[in-house]
């Protein structure tokens, strides 16, 4: 059994085929079937929030194109020293090196500009963009499968995950097998999409009430709960201080947004059910 599930976690590569000149890799298939599923999920879930859906489709190529930069760009901002050299490497996003919490900062930011624009609110909306969101990052886990890339320290669990001798840490080249934290990830964002899915379902029904905004609370919450505690087995992790795998003091960057995003979360649910407090919002403009 323990032969079968590593084989079952070794990566074919990054690349799926290549046409000429052109390369086609898993990760940029596996981030355009994220975006296709989110597109469909969030309008199907505007229109039972009865929210004009035509928001979500103008919306949502201006959040994929910010969220890559943003996702890209605090990748790199920790990362400086493996690119100041080679500049080129920057825009090579197939490569991997996304940190969702940069994706999640641009995306917040658009959002909220988006909102001001078209007299919308950020919470409403907010709520019915978290469970694409959530399902996004489980599919998009599996572009590091792909890469041998963002997996956890050295295991010898059954469910054990081969990394190829040059995609190793300098500090861990003598290991063969680590944590598969992109299945960690992922089977979490998928628990959490269901949860989200089934309490909008739930209020859709009238069976439960949920103000605008309890949904990207929760959200924020439990996807911080699960990457708090993941990030804390990486061997890659983004540091504060020092450099992976054993960030000095140990500070990992992800942690510390978990924190944050907890902390917010947290905040937000008090407003909302312990004071009756109306998040702010604007106008929504309803089909």
């Amino acid at each position: 059994m323990s032969v079968l599930l590593s084989v079952m976690f070794t990566s074919p590569g990054p690349l799926i085929f290549r046409l000429g000149a052109l390369t086609f890799h898993w990760y940029g298939l596996l981030i355009s079937f994220a975006v296709l599923l989110g597109l469909i999920l969030s309008t199907k879930l505007a229109r039972q929030r009865r929210i004009n859906p035509i928001l979500i489709i103008d919306l949502l190529p201006i959040l994929v194109i910010t969220a890559v930069i943003g996702a890209r760009t605090y990748y790199v901002i920790f990362e400086w020293q493996s690119y100041q050299l080679n500049w080129t490497d920057i825009m090579a996003i197939w490569k991997g090196g996304i940190a969702i919490h940069g994706a999640l900062i641009a995306g917040v930011v658009t959002t909220i500009i988006f909102c001001r624009w078209r007299y919308q609110s950020f919470w409403a909306l907010s709520d019915i963009l978290v469970p694409s969101i959530a399902m996004g990052q489980a599919i998009g886990r599996w572009g590091n499968f792909f890469n041998s890339e963002a997996f956890g320290l050295p295991t010898n669990l059954l469910w054990k995950l081969s990394i190829p001798y040059l995609n190793r840490p300098i500090l861990l080249i003598d290991q063969t097998f680590f944590h598969p934290t992109f299945l960690y990830e992922s089977l979490w964002d998928i628990g959490i999409c269901l949860l989200l899915l089934m309490l909008l379902r739930r209020s859709n029904q009238n069976q439960i009430h949920l103000p605008n905004g309890a949904v990207t609370c929760l959200y924020l919450v439990t996807y911080s709960l699960g990457r708090f505690w993941i990030e804390g087995i990486r061997s890659d992790p983004l540091c504060l201080i020092g450099h992976a795998p054993f960030c000095e003091a140990g500070l990992h960057m992800a942690q510390l947004m978990s924190l944050l995003m907890i902390i917010v979360g947290v905040i937000g649910f008090c407003l909302i059910y312990t004071y009756h407090y109306n998040l702010p919002e604007s106008k929504i403009i309803k089909i």
